[in-house]
Parts: C-alpha cells; sequence; structure tokens
C-alpha cells in the first residue's frame, strides 16, 4: 500500500538524519499498525540505535527515538507529556468513555498521530501526547461530551491496578494462539482465524498474521477490537485431555 510505502520512507529518512547529523530523532505516535510497519524494516535500519516508549510500560501507542546515549554522546528524553482530565463536578458528569475523550480532542483539531494512549480513570482519563501540543490541550479542553472538565498536567504516570487485570485459567485443544484467543474471547475457531487475515492480532507489538503460531510463556497478545492478555503458563492436562493454561487479561478497551 502507498501509505505504507510512505510510513517505511518517514522512517528511512529519520535513522538518516539521526546517523548523519549525530542527533536524536522521533517519530510520531504510532499504533498497532504501524509499529507493524517499523518492524518490517527494523533489520535495514539497524545501523543505528532505537527504542519505544508511549509513556508508561504498557502503553499501546508508541513514539520510536532513533540515538543513543552511547552513540551520540548524550541524552534526550522522549517528548511525552502525561494529562489528567477529570470532571469539574463529578456529581453531574456524564458517564465518559474512552471515545468521549478522543472526540473531544479531535474537535479541536487535533490530529490523532500527536496523540498517544488515553486511559480512563474513574471520572477522567490520563491522556499522553507530544509535548509540544500539552499547552495547546490543557488550555482548550475545556468539555468533553456535555461535561465541564479540568486539563491538567498528571502528577503521576498512570499503573495497572490489580482491578485492571484479572488472571484466569482456560482449557484449550492446543496452545495454539488461535485456540487461545478464541476461548478467552469466546469466538468460533473461524471468527479467531479470521482476525489474522485482518491483521488485528499483534503478540509482543509484532502484527501476527499466522494463526498457528504456538504460545510461549510472557506472550503479551493484543487483539484490537476486544483487548490484551498476557499468556502466563500451562498447568497440567485435563481428564478429557484438554490443557489447562493460565492467562492474565486486561481491561477491554
Amino acid at each position: 500500500m502507498e501509505s505504507e510505502e510512505l510510513l517505511k520512507k518517514r522512517f528511512r529518512e529519520l535513522a538518516r538524519k539521526s546517523y548523519q547529523n549525530n542527533q536524536y530523532t522521533f517519530t510520531d505516535f504510532l499504533g498497532m499498525a504501524e509499529l507493524a510497519c517499523f518492524y518490517e524494516i527494523e533489520t535495514e535500519l539497524s545501523y543505528i540505535s532505537h527504542e519505544m516508549w508511549g509513556g508508561s510500560d504498557l502503553s499501546e501507542r508508541m513514539i520510536v527515538r532513533f540515538g543513543s546515549e552511547e552513540e551520540l554522546g548524550y541524552g534526550e528524553d522522549f517528548p511525552i507529556a502525561c494529562l489528567l482530565v477529570k470532571p469539574l463536578a463529578e456529581k453531574f458528569a456524564d458517564n465518559l468513555t474512552h471515545r468521549d475523550f478522543l472526540g473531544a480532542l479531535m474537535n479541536l483539531g487535533i490530529e490523532r498521530s500527536t496523540l498517544g494512549d488515553i486511559v480512563p480513570a474513574g471520572m477522567g482519563a490520563y491522556i499522553f501526547c507530544v509535548e509540544t501540543m500539552a499547552d495547546y490541550i490543557m488550555e482548550n479542553l475545556c468539555k468533553v461530551k456535555h461535561t465541564p472538565v479540568l486539563c491538567k498536567r498528571a502528577e503521576q504516570v498512570p499503573v495497572i491496578s490489580e482491578s485492571d487485570r484479572q488472571e484466569i485459567r482456560i482449557q484449550v485443544p492446543s496452545m495454539r494462539i488461535d485456540a487461545v484467543l478464541a476461548k478467552i474471547y469466546r469466538l468460533s475457531r473461524g471468527d479467531a482465524a479470521a482476525l489474522f487475515r485482518q491483521k488485528k492480532v499483534f503478540v509482543n507489538g509484532r502484527l501476527c498474521e499466522n494463526n498457528s503460531l504456538t504460545m510461549k510463556s510472557g506472550d503479551i497478545v493484543s487483539v484490537r477490537g476486544y483487548g490484551k492478555f498476557e499468556y502466563l503458563k500451562e498447568e497440567g492436562v485435563s481428564k478429557k485431555g484438554k490443557i489447562n493454561a493460565d492467562v492474565l487479561c486486561y481491561g477491554k478497551k
């Protein structure tokens, strides 16, 4: 696709600029599909170090930084700000969703590429954005849906709490990823296989089109439109010959 080729061209330009000018360069925030595009040419760009960060350890939308302190002789942080948005009066606030916060930001004319993850928290949300957009958002984000809000820099970065994740045990005929995914999200094997063809499944941040992939301990799977889970371990075989497996499910988005 032409858009993918343009994106790869941009990655190459940023890598070359970092290498030739001895400076850090950064992409915009990249979604899972865009990150998968980067991984396709990652080896080609190995002549310059790169690192990814989205503002927290569990971020899905990430910025790629080219360059390292060892190569360039100095350090530079990722240009990411974390903002906290809260209703001015929670008693009269709407029940706001991820879509509501994103819609309010889009209505301000903000490009999606300047925004990272939006993490609902209670009646409000944490918003990751590029540093250059932080002041604009704080000054102009006054209402989400019908709810007046206050937007300020967050004092701390949100973390996944115990209430946001649940360890469950499933029984599957094999450790194929489509079997595990189908069991967790209560899908038929056919519907699960279709998600791979639709390029909606990512394993450890990389696009996965192989629905027969064997899962291993520590694999983190994101399924667009469904959620995220981590495969923990196998725990023997049931009397009916199915594998007992423990997985950690994160809050669905």
